[in-house]
Protein backbone atom coordinates (compact mmCIF):
# COMPACT_ATOMS: atom_id res chain seq x y z
CA UNK A 1 0.00 0.00 0.00
CA UNK A 2 1.04 2.62 -0.83
CA UNK A 3 1.60 5.87 1.57
CA UNK A 4 -0.87 8.37 0.12
CA UNK A 5 -3.47 5.29 -0.11
CA UNK A 6 -2.75 4.54 3.61
CA UNK A 7 -3.41 8.05 4.60
CA UNK A 8 -7.03 8.09 2.69
CA UNK A 9 -7.91 4.95 4.70
CA UNK A 10 -6.62 6.67 8.13
CA UNK A 11 -9.35 7.46 10.52
CA UNK A 12 -8.86 10.28 12.83
CA UNK A 13 -11.30 11.86 15.05
CA UNK A 14 -12.39 13.42 18.75
CA UNK A 15 -14.09 11.03 21.36
CA UNK A 16 -15.66 13.01 24.21
CA UNK A 17 -16.14 10.96 27.23
CA UNK A 18 -18.52 11.92 29.69
CA UNK A 19 -20.77 11.11 32.52
CA UNK A 20 -21.68 12.39 36.23
CA UNK A 21 -19.20 12.88 38.56
CA UNK A 22 -16.94 9.52 40.16
CA UNK A 23 -17.67 7.07 37.25
CA UNK A 24 -13.91 6.55 36.15
CA UNK A 25 -13.67 9.28 33.36
CA UNK A 26 -10.68 10.05 33.57
CA UNK A 27 -8.88 6.50 34.80
CA UNK A 28 -10.61 5.29 31.40
CA UNK A 29 -9.03 7.81 29.40
CA UNK A 30 -5.71 7.51 30.90
CA UNK A 31 -5.63 3.23 30.09
CA UNK A 32 -7.02 4.03 26.62
CA UNK A 33 -3.71 6.06 25.76
CA UNK A 34 -1.65 4.53 27.91
CA UNK A 35 -0.06 7.74 30.24
CA UNK A 36 -1.52 9.63 33.01
CA UNK A 37 -2.64 13.11 31.62
CA UNK A 38 -5.88 13.34 33.72
CA UNK A 39 -6.04 13.21 37.20
CA UNK A 40 -8.05 10.90 39.04
CA UNK A 41 -9.24 10.85 42.09
CA UNK A 42 -12.45 9.07 44.61
CA UNK A 43 -13.74 12.31 45.15
CA UNK A 44 -16.10 14.10 42.76
CA UNK A 45 -14.67 17.27 40.50
CA UNK A 46 -11.41 16.11 40.02
CA UNK A 47 -11.43 16.65 36.70
CA UNK A 48 -11.92 20.46 36.03
CA UNK A 49 -10.91 21.26 33.03
CA UNK A 50 -11.02 20.02 29.44
CA UNK A 51 -8.08 17.16 28.76
CA UNK A 52 -7.16 16.04 25.67
CA UNK A 53 -5.26 12.56 25.53
CA UNK A 54 -3.96 10.74 22.14
CA UNK A 55 -3.04 7.29 20.88
CA UNK A 56 -1.96 6.97 17.57
CA UNK A 57 -2.16 3.38 15.92
CA UNK A 58 -0.70 2.33 12.58
CA UNK A 59 -3.97 3.55 10.32
CA UNK A 60 -6.13 5.61 13.19
CA UNK A 61 -5.61 8.05 16.00
CA UNK A 62 -7.86 8.54 18.77
CA UNK A 63 -7.79 12.25 20.50
CA UNK A 64 -9.89 11.26 23.63
CA UNK A 65 -11.69 14.41 25.33
CA UNK A 66 -11.86 13.53 29.22
CA UNK A 67 -14.92 16.36 30.02
CA UNK A 68 -15.33 17.71 34.10
CA UNK A 69 -18.60 15.07 35.46
CA UNK A 70 -21.89 17.49 34.89
CA UNK A 71 -22.29 19.56 38.03
CA UNK A 72 -26.17 19.51 39.43
CA UNK A 73 -25.65 19.82 43.46
CA UNK A 74 -23.53 23.98 43.26
CA UNK A 75 -24.24 26.51 41.07
CA UNK A 76 -21.05 29.10 41.87
CA UNK A 77 -19.20 30.33 38.68
CA UNK A 78 -16.61 27.38 39.01
CA UNK A 79 -19.57 24.71 38.74
CA UNK A 80 -20.95 26.50 35.90
CA UNK A 81 -18.02 27.00 33.70
CA UNK A 82 -17.38 23.26 34.14
CA UNK A 83 -20.55 22.48 32.92
CA UNK A 84 -20.03 24.80 29.56
CA UNK A 85 -16.90 23.13 29.60
CA UNK A 86 -19.46 19.62 29.14
CA UNK A 87 -21.69 21.11 26.37
CA UNK A 88 -19.27 22.68 24.55
CA UNK A 89 -17.35 19.51 23.95
CA UNK A 90 -20.17 17.58 23.24
CA UNK A 91 -21.14 19.68 19.95
CA UNK A 92 -17.77 19.69 18.97
CA UNK A 93 -17.33 15.79 19.44
CA UNK A 94 -16.75 13.20 16.55
CA UNK A 95 -18.44 9.94 19.35
CA UNK A 96 -19.00 10.26 22.23
CA UNK A 97 -18.54 7.65 25.42
CA UNK A 98 -21.26 8.33 27.85
CA UNK A 99 -19.86 6.44 30.47
CA UNK A 100 -22.15 5.06 33.64
CA UNK A 101 -20.84 3.20 37.09
CA UNK A 102 -22.38 -0.84 36.69
CA UNK A 103 -25.36 -1.32 38.80
CA UNK A 104 -26.04 2.42 39.10
CA UNK A 105 -28.11 4.95 37.09
CA UNK A 106 -29.87 7.94 38.66
CA UNK A 107 -31.11 11.17 38.28
CA UNK A 108 -27.25 12.89 37.75
CA UNK A 109 -26.67 9.74 34.97
CA UNK A 110 -29.99 11.03 33.21
CA UNK A 111 -28.87 14.52 33.64
CA UNK A 112 -25.96 14.13 31.54
CA UNK A 113 -27.73 11.50 29.13
CA UNK A 114 -30.14 14.51 28.15
CA UNK A 115 -27.38 16.82 27.39
CA UNK A 116 -25.82 14.42 24.48
CA UNK A 117 -26.83 15.93 20.68
CA UNK A 118 -29.17 13.13 19.24
CA UNK A 119 -27.22 13.10 15.74
CA UNK A 120 -23.60 11.95 17.38
CA UNK A 121 -22.54 8.54 17.72
CA UNK A 122 -22.86 7.34 21.31
CA UNK A 123 -21.49 4.61 23.02
CA UNK A 124 -22.85 2.86 26.48
CA UNK A 125 -19.56 2.51 28.63
CA UNK A 126 -20.34 0.54 31.75
CA UNK A 127 -17.75 0.88 33.46
CA UNK A 128 -16.14 -0.90 36.77
CA UNK A 129 -18.15 -4.14 35.35
CA UNK A 130 -15.87 -6.18 37.63
CA UNK A 131 -17.74 -5.07 40.86
CA UNK A 132 -20.71 -6.69 40.01
CA UNK A 133 -20.78 -9.99 42.08
CA UNK A 134 -23.81 -11.63 39.86
CA UNK A 135 -22.45 -11.74 36.12
CA UNK A 136 -26.18 -12.25 34.92
CA UNK A 137 -27.58 -9.25 36.49
CA UNK A 138 -25.14 -6.81 34.41
CA UNK A 139 -28.08 -7.84 30.93
CA UNK A 140 -30.73 -6.84 32.08
CA UNK A 141 -29.22 -3.42 33.79
CA UNK A 142 -27.53 -2.76 30.30
CA UNK A 143 -31.09 -3.16 28.66
CA UNK A 144 -33.04 -0.83 30.85
CA UNK A 145 -30.06 1.66 30.24
CA UNK A 146 -30.20 1.46 26.52
CA UNK A 147 -34.11 1.47 26.57
CA UNK A 148 -33.47 4.94 27.56
CA UNK A 149 -31.33 5.99 23.90
CA UNK A 150 -30.19 4.88 20.80
CA UNK A 151 -26.40 3.77 21.41
CA UNK A 152 -24.28 2.66 18.61
CA UNK A 153 -22.62 0.08 20.91
CA UNK A 154 -22.76 -1.34 24.34
CA UNK A 155 -19.46 -2.07 26.21
CA UNK A 156 -18.72 -3.28 29.22
CA UNK A 157 -15.67 -2.48 31.16
CA UNK A 158 -13.06 -2.39 33.90
CA UNK A 159 -11.33 1.01 33.17
CA UNK A 160 -8.92 0.01 36.33
CA UNK A 161 -7.90 -3.48 35.51
CA UNK A 162 -7.92 -2.72 31.49
CA UNK A 163 -10.97 -5.53 31.07
CA UNK A 164 -12.58 -5.26 27.21
CA UNK A 165 -10.57 -1.62 26.40
CA UNK A 166 -9.77 -2.88 22.85
CA UNK A 167 -13.41 -4.14 22.09
CA UNK A 168 -14.36 -0.40 23.33
CA UNK A 169 -11.63 1.11 20.85
CA UNK A 170 -12.61 -1.02 18.33
CA UNK A 171 -15.98 0.09 18.73
CA UNK A 172 -15.03 3.65 18.73
CA UNK A 173 -12.58 3.51 15.66
CA UNK A 174 -15.45 2.13 13.31
CA UNK A 175 -17.10 6.31 13.88
CA UNK A 176 -13.99 7.76 13.39
CA UNK A 177 -14.08 9.93 10.61
CA UNK A 178 -11.55 9.15 7.31
CA UNK A 179 -8.85 11.49 8.24
CA UNK A 180 -5.44 12.44 8.46
CA UNK A 181 -3.88 12.40 11.95
CA UNK A 182 -3.95 16.32 13.64
CA UNK A 183 -1.20 15.43 15.97
CA UNK A 184 2.69 13.87 16.02
CA UNK A 185 2.41 10.18 16.89
CA UNK A 186 4.58 10.84 19.95
CA UNK A 187 2.30 13.57 21.06
CA UNK A 188 0.19 11.78 24.53
CA UNK A 189 -1.55 15.28 25.12
CA UNK A 190 -2.13 18.77 23.74
CA UNK A 191 -1.50 20.36 27.17
CA UNK A 192 1.58 21.89 28.30
CA UNK A 193 3.79 20.22 30.93
CA UNK A 194 3.09 23.72 32.89
CA UNK A 195 -0.58 22.40 33.11
CA UNK A 196 0.12 19.37 34.06
CA UNK A 197 2.58 19.83 36.80
CA UNK A 198 -0.32 22.17 38.11
CA UNK A 199 -3.04 19.02 37.90
CA UNK A 200 -0.51 16.58 39.41
CA UNK A 201 0.31 18.72 42.72
CA UNK A 202 -3.78 19.50 42.82
CA UNK A 203 -4.28 15.42 42.29
CA UNK A 204 -2.50 14.90 45.79
CA UNK A 205 -4.10 17.50 47.45
CA UNK A 206 -7.60 16.03 46.79
CA UNK A 207 -5.79 12.17 47.87
CA UNK A 208 -4.39 13.59 51.15
CA UNK A 209 -6.63 15.95 52.31
CA UNK A 210 -9.75 14.27 51.28
CA UNK A 211 -12.92 14.76 52.48
CA UNK A 212 -11.18 17.82 54.77
CA UNK A 213 -10.85 19.97 52.16
CA UNK A 214 -13.61 21.72 50.32
CA UNK A 215 -13.80 21.95 46.37
CA UNK A 216 -12.18 25.39 46.78
CA UNK A 217 -8.65 25.02 46.47
CA UNK A 218 -6.83 25.36 42.86
CA UNK A 219 -3.06 25.20 42.13
CA UNK A 220 -1.21 27.68 40.05
CA UNK A 221 2.21 27.05 38.96
CA UNK A 222 4.09 30.30 39.54
CA UNK A 223 7.58 29.52 37.96
CA UNK A 224 7.95 26.44 35.56
CA UNK A 225 11.97 26.19 34.39
CA UNK A 226 13.84 23.43 32.43
CA UNK A 227 17.39 23.00 32.49
CA UNK A 228 18.43 20.54 30.25
CA UNK A 229 16.49 17.38 31.59
CA UNK A 230 16.15 19.13 34.88
CA UNK A 231 12.66 21.16 35.73
CA UNK A 232 12.34 23.26 38.43
CA UNK A 233 8.10 23.89 39.11
CA UNK A 234 7.39 26.14 41.72
CA UNK A 235 4.06 25.92 42.71
CA UNK A 236 1.24 27.30 44.93
CA UNK A 237 -2.22 25.85 46.37
CA UNK A 238 -4.48 28.20 46.58
CA UNK A 239 -7.08 27.87 49.16
CA UNK A 240 -10.16 29.77 50.65
CA UNK A 241 -9.51 30.36 54.49
CA UNK A 242 -6.64 30.23 56.83
CA UNK A 243 -8.04 26.71 58.28
CA UNK A 244 -7.95 25.32 54.94
CA UNK A 245 -4.46 26.33 54.64
CA UNK A 246 -3.28 24.43 58.14
CA UNK A 247 -5.33 21.56 56.74
CA UNK A 248 -2.82 20.97 53.77
CA UNK A 249 0.05 21.64 55.86
CA UNK A 250 -0.68 19.22 58.28
CA UNK A 251 1.13 19.07 61.50
CA UNK A 252 4.66 20.48 61.58
CA UNK A 253 4.64 20.32 57.51
CA UNK A 254 4.24 16.19 57.40
CA UNK A 255 0.93 16.94 55.01
CA UNK A 256 2.45 19.04 52.38
CA UNK A 257 5.65 17.17 52.36
CA UNK A 258 3.67 13.96 51.34
CA UNK A 259 1.91 16.57 48.56
CA UNK A 260 5.13 17.24 47.55
CA UNK A 261 7.29 14.43 47.19
CA UNK A 262 4.21 12.00 45.55
CA UNK A 263 3.50 15.00 43.23
CA UNK A 264 7.17 15.21 42.18
CA UNK A 265 7.37 11.59 41.70
CA UNK A 266 5.05 11.26 39.41
CA UNK A 267 6.13 14.26 37.25
CA UNK A 268 9.63 12.59 36.86
CA UNK A 269 7.25 9.17 35.90
CA UNK A 270 5.70 11.90 33.05
CA UNK A 271 8.19 14.05 32.15
CA UNK A 272 11.03 10.89 32.08
CA UNK A 273 13.69 13.61 34.02
CA UNK A 274 13.87 14.97 37.51
CA UNK A 275 12.03 17.36 38.77
CA UNK A 276 13.06 20.25 41.90
CA UNK A 277 9.51 21.10 43.51
CA UNK A 278 8.60 23.86 45.55
CA UNK A 279 4.87 24.32 46.78
CA UNK A 280 3.34 27.05 49.36
CA UNK A 281 -0.03 27.43 50.49
CA UNK A 282 -1.99 30.62 49.89
CA UNK A 283 -5.03 32.15 50.95
CA UNK A 284 -7.14 33.56 48.36
CA UNK A 285 -10.84 33.89 49.25
CA UNK A 286 -13.72 33.83 46.73
CA UNK A 287 -11.70 32.98 43.27
CA UNK A 288 -14.01 30.04 42.83
CA UNK A 289 -16.97 32.38 42.58
CA UNK A 290 -14.97 35.23 40.45
CA UNK A 291 -15.47 34.27 36.47
CA UNK A 292 -12.74 36.77 35.73
CA UNK A 293 -10.63 35.39 38.28
CA UNK A 294 -11.50 31.87 37.14
CA UNK A 295 -10.18 32.47 33.82
CA UNK A 296 -6.81 33.78 35.11
CA UNK A 297 -6.34 30.49 36.76
CA UNK A 298 -7.05 28.22 33.47
CA UNK A 299 -10.57 27.67 33.35
CA UNK A 300 -12.37 27.68 30.17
Amino acid sequence: MTESNALSDFRCGYIAIVGRPNVGKSTLMNQLIGAKVSITSRKAQTTRHRITGIQTLDDAQFVYVDTPGFQTRHSNALNKTLNRTVTNTLTASDVILYVIEAGTFGQADQQVLDLIPADVPCILVINKSDRIKDKAGLMPFAQQVAAKRDFTAIVPVSAKLRFQLDNLQGEIKKHLPQNPPIFDEDDITDRSEKFLAAEIVREKVFRFVGDELPYTSTVLIEQFEQEGDLRRVFAAILVERDTHKSMVIGNKGARLKDISTQARLDMERLFGGPVYLEIWVKVKSGWADNEAGLRAYGYE
